[in-house]
């Protein structure tokens, strides 16, 4: 008989992979990103304007890296770069209208599958699952307090 945790942990894994696939697909569907551009997205949404650095490490990258995204995403008019003229090495970022519009959609993507995915389930099954996975992320968010949504 198999082990419950071992059970359960290959539900998380399964759940995981089914999840990435939504957030992979919602991005897709309404945007023309990529997943990294719309990973600094949410986290520009989340943590509102910032400068450079702290993006890089909330995303957990290069400022090289910030920087490259940043210049395609403001290219595409969805970030917005902002010099400090008290500081000229601080450049702040922040989400255009159009880079908010972007999120939003991909969130409201999401929303449409996850409601049509829950409406299979109990209401008390759903119930369920939003109280384990409240837990859940609780647990797990302690141990990243900083870093962003992935995308």
């Amino acid at each position: 008989m198999p082990n419950p945790l071992d059970r359960q942990i290959d539900a998380l894994q399964r759940a995981t992979r089914d999840l990435l696939a939504v957030a992979m697909r919602s991005v897709d569907e309404v945007t023309d990103l990529s997943m990294p551009q719309m990973r600094m997205l949410f986290a520009l949404h989340d943590h509102g304007t910032v400068p450079s650095g702290t993006l890089a490490h909330v995303l957990e990258v290069s400022g090289s890296s910030v920087t490259r995204l940043a210049d395609r995403l403001c290219a595409g008019g969805y970030v917005q770069r902002t010099a400090v003229p008290e500081n000229r090495s601080l450049v702040l970022l922040s989400l255009t209208e159009a880079g908010r519009e972007a999120v939003a959609a991909v969130v409201q993507r999401r929303d449409d599958e996850f409601r049509q995915a829950l409406s299979h389930l109990s209401p008390e099954l759903r119930e369920q699952l939003a109280e384990g996975l409240t837990a859940l992320h609780g647990h797990l968010s302690e141990a990243s307090l900083s870093r962003a949504v992935v995308a």
